[in-house]
């Protein structure tokens, strides 16, 4: 009689969106309540995150269309990576991977997230994937991350988390590169950048 080998079970997967920015270039305004096609950028983020089983969200406390955690970083404005990982704090069950998306890339969708989720659990050896768009620039925040991954990278003490920047806070990661389709790649610094995607 042989044993019985149970088959692993898909990988839960959770998401952060980070809300929190400041967007200086815009005048200030919250990134996440503009709206693009009727739709705020939270909203679309949200539905870009569908597949995640909990949603974290960094920022503001507004009402939403489906079921999330909010939190802050402590102190605030401690920046993406302090945003990610308060994100990471925020979560009621500790997810397998965690989807990171910026409220700012509204042309992420859930085929997007797919991609990046697919190309994680492919390979058993990256730590997680990214977006990379056609001029070579990665985008470490619309990505997919192993949360053990994560929990490693970061630092020992809660205090050298504010201001950290996210490139230091993966930099020892592997990370596997997806190409976007079309203009996912493309984020909302400004109000050209707005007009551009047709906002």
């Amino acid at each position: 009689m042989t044993d019985h080998v149970p088959t692993p079970g898909p990988l839960r997967l959770g998401a952060v969106v980070l809300a929190g920015g400041t967007a200086a270039r815009m005048d200030g305004i919250d990134k996440a309540s503009i709206e693009l096609g009727g739709v705020t950028l939270l909203e679309r983020a949200l539905a870009a995150t569908m597949s995640a089983l909990e949603v974290v969200v960094v920022g503001t406390e507004v009402p939403t269309t489906r079921p999330v955690t909010f939190t802050r970083e402590d102190p605030a404005g401690g920046g993406p990576a302090a945003g990610l990982l308060a994100g990471l704090d925020g979560f009621w069950r500790m997810p397998d991977l965690v989807c990171v998306l910026a409220v700012d890339m509204p042309r992420v969708d859930a085929g997007t997230v797919a991609r990046l989720t697919w190309a994680v659990e492919a390979d058993a050896a990256v730590d997680g994937a990214w977006l990379v768009d056609a001029d070579g620039r990665e985008q470490p925040l619309a990505a997919v991350y192993r949360t053990a991954s994560l929990t490693a990278a970061r630092p020992a003490s809660r205090e050298d988390e504010h201001g950290l920047p996210v490139r230091r806070l993966l930099g020892g990661l592997r990370i596997a590169p997806v190409a976007p389709v079309g203009d996912e790649a493309r984020d909302v610094d400004t109000w050209e950048d707005l007009r551009d995607l047709g906002g």
